[in-house]
C-alpha cells in the first residue's frame, strides 16, 4: 500500500488487511525531542508493517491495576506510529467510514498496542479503523517555558492530518473520519473539538468515560515543578532533556503515583496555552464550538470501582472520611442525601464513588448534551451498566472496552470481563459503534428535552429518559429552572 512517505507491506488476518507501526511523524528524539511533531523521513523500497510500532516512554500500571489493564511496552524510538484496520483491497472496499482510536491512560499509559482495541471486527463490519501512538507524560504534557504545550495533542493532530492525506489508499473516505477515545483519549478529542486547527479533520466524535477538560499553564505546570525538584535540575526542556531517560521516568511514577483520576492525584493535563487551546475546551463546547459534528458521548455507571476496589478504598472509606471528602469536593449536602437515599445498602465508600463518577464524568458530558440540543451535529447519550464479576468490579472504568470493539474473546479483555461476558452485549453495543461511524446514528433518538439514554446492560439495550434524574438535579450546573 502506498502512502505519501513511502510503500508498506502489511498481512490479511481474520480476513481483513492489518497494516501496524506506521509512522506519521519523525521519531521525537535528539533535536525534536519536547517539540511539535514533524513529518517522517520518506522511505524507498516497501517497508514491512507487521508488528506494533514502538510504544511511547511509560512505566506499567502500579499494582493491583496492573493485572486488570495489560500495557505493553514496544521498544523503539519511532513512538509516533499508527496503525490500520481494512477491507481493502477487496474490490468493493473504497470510500468507506474511517473511525481513528486515540487510547486512554490518564496521559500516563496505554498505546495502540494494547490488544483490547484490535481493529478486525471493525474491519470485518465496513469500517477502517485506525489506532495512534502519542506522546505520554512529560514527554507530551510536561508544561516548559522552552517548549509548546500539549505536545501529544499536536501528535494527535499530527495522525488526523495524516489520515486526511492517505487513508483513501486503504480504501477509507477522508470526509467520513469518525474520531473515538475512552479516558484520557476522550478528553483529548473534546481538546480536538475546541481547536480551530482540527476542523475539516473528522465529522464525528466519539467520547467514552472522558469530558472536556484543561488547565491554565500555571496549574498544570505543577506536576513538571515536582518532577523537577525531585530531579535537582530546573523546569525546562533543555534540562529535561539531558536527564537519563529511565531517571526521568522514575521521577514521573514518584511523582504521580497514589491517589486515582476521581478522588485526585498529580497529574498530567491538557493545557489551555493560548495557542492550540485557547479557551477551556468545556467552555468552548457548550458556546457552540463544533456544534456542527455529531458526538455519541456516556460513561459507565459504576466507574469508580475501577479504583476503589481492588486497593480496598470502599471498605476504608469511613463516614468521618466521607464527610470531609464531601467538604473537598463542595458536594451540596442535600445532593448527598439523595445518593444516599437512593442507595440504602450502600457503604459510604460506595455513595462517595457514585458521588465522584457524576461529578467528573456523567453530569459535565449531560451538561454537554444540554447544550447541543439545538445544535446542527447530533448528540446522543449511553450508558454502560452490565457489571463484571472479576473482583466485584461491576460496571467499571474501562470495562466497555471489550465491548465496542468485540475483543471478548482475548485474554486481555477478560482480565476485566471475566470469561462468561455476554456477546450478545458486545454484539449490540459495537453494532451502535459501527453504525455512528457509517451513518451518524448508533440506533437510537438523538438528545433533546427528554433526555434520552441508551442503556447497555444489565440485560437487553433499553431506551431510558432522564435517568437518576434527581441525582442530576443536585448539582447546581443542571438544577431545573423554574
Amino acid at each position: 500500500m502506498r502512502t505519501v512517505h513511502g510503500t508498506v507491506r502489511g498481512a490479511v488476518e481474520k480476513g481483513v488487511a492489518v497494516f501496524r507501526g506506521i509512522p506519521y511523524a519523525a521519531p521525537p528524539v535528539g533535536a525534536r525531542r519536547f517539540r511539535a511533531p514533524e513529518p517522517p523521513e520518506p522511505w524507498t523500497g516497501v517497508r514491512e508493517a507487521l508488528a506494533y510500532g514502538p510504544t511511547a516512554p511509560k512505566r506499567p500500571y502500579a499494582p493491583p491495576l496492573d493485572r486488570l489493564l495489560p500495557d505493553p511496552a514496544v521498544p523503539g524510538e519511532e513512538w509516533l506510529n499508527l496503525n490500520v484496520w481494512t477491507p481493502s483491497p477487496k474490490p468493493d472496499a473504497t470510500g468507506l467510514p474511517v473511525l481513528v482510536w486515540i487510547h486512554g491512560g490518564s496521559l500516563l499509559h496505554g498505546s495502540s498496542a494494547v490488544p483490547v482495541y484490535d481493529g478486525s471486527a471493525f474491519a470485518r463490519d465496513g469500517v477502517v479503523l485506525v489506532s495512534v501512538n502519542y506522546r505520554l507524560g512529560v514527554e507530551g504534557f510536561g508544561v516548559f517555558p522552552d517548549a509548546p504545550a500539549n505536545r501529544g495533542l499536536l501528535d494527535q493532530l499530527a495522525a488526523l492530518e495524516w489520515v486526511r492525506d492517505n487513508i483513501a489508499a486503504f480504501g477509507g473516505d477522508p470526509d467520513r473520519v469518525t474520531v473515538a477515545g475512552e479516558s484520557a483519549g476522550a478528553v483529548s478529542i473534546a481538546a480536538l473539538l475546541a481547536t480551530d486547527r482540527a476542523a475539516g479533520l473528522f465529522r464525528r466524535a466519539v467520547l467514552q468515560s472522558g469530558a472536556p477538560a484543561a488547565l491554565t499553564p500555571e496549574a498544570a505546570g505543577g506536576t513538571t515543578e515536582l518532577i523537577a525538584k525531585r530531579l535537582g535540575v530546573p523546569a525546562t526542556a533543555a534540562a529535561f532533556a539531558a536527564v537519563d531517560p529511565d531517571a526521568l521516568l522514575t521521577a514521573q511514577a514518584e511523582v504521580t503515583s497514589g491517589g486515582n483520576p476521581l478522588t485526585g492525584r498529580t497529574s498530567f493535563q491538557l493545557v489551555v496555552d493560548g495557542e492550540l487551546l485557547t479557551h477551556d475546551p468545556a467552555d468552548a463546547l457548550r458556546i457552540g464550538t463544533a456544534a456542527g459534528i455529531d458526538l455519541l458521548m456516556g460513561a459507565n455507571t459504576e466507574e469508580y470501582r475501577l479504583w476503589f476496589v481492588p486497593g480496598g478504598l470502599t471498605e476504608r472509606t469511613s463516614r468521618l472520611k466521607f464527610r470531609l471528602a464531601l467538604l473537598k469536593f463542595r458536594v451540596p449536602s442535600a445532593t448527598a442525601r439523595t445518593y444516599r437515599g437512593n442507595r440504602p445498602d450502600a457503604t459510604p465508600g460506595e455513595i462517595l464513588g457514585a458521588l465522584a463518577t457524576d461529578l467528573l464524568l456523567r453530569v459535565p458530558l449531560n451538561r454537554l448534551a444540554d447544550a447541543r440540543t439545538d445544535a446542527p451535529g447530533s448528540t446522543y447519550v449511553y450508558e454502560f451498566g452490565w457489571p463484571s464479576p472479576v473482583q466485584r468490579l461491576g460496571a467499571c472504568h474501562a470495562l466497555e472496552l471489550g465491548f465496542v470493539f468485540d475483543t471478548l474473546a482475548h485474554p486481555d479483555t477478560a482480565a476485566l470481563t471475566g470469561p462468561d461476558a455476554p456477546q450478545e452485549l458486545a454484539d449490540a453495543m459495537h453494532r451502535a459503534w459501527v453504525a455512528f461511524a457509517a451513518t451518524g446514528d448508533p440506533g437510537w433518538p438523538s438528545w433533546d428535552a427528554s433526555r434520552p439514554v441508551r442503556f447497555f446492560g444489565p440485560g437487553a439495550p433499553a431506551l431510558v429518559l432522564a435517568p437518576r434524574d434527581d441525582e442530576l438535579r443536585g448539582w447546581e450546573p443542571y438544577r431545573k429552572r423554574s
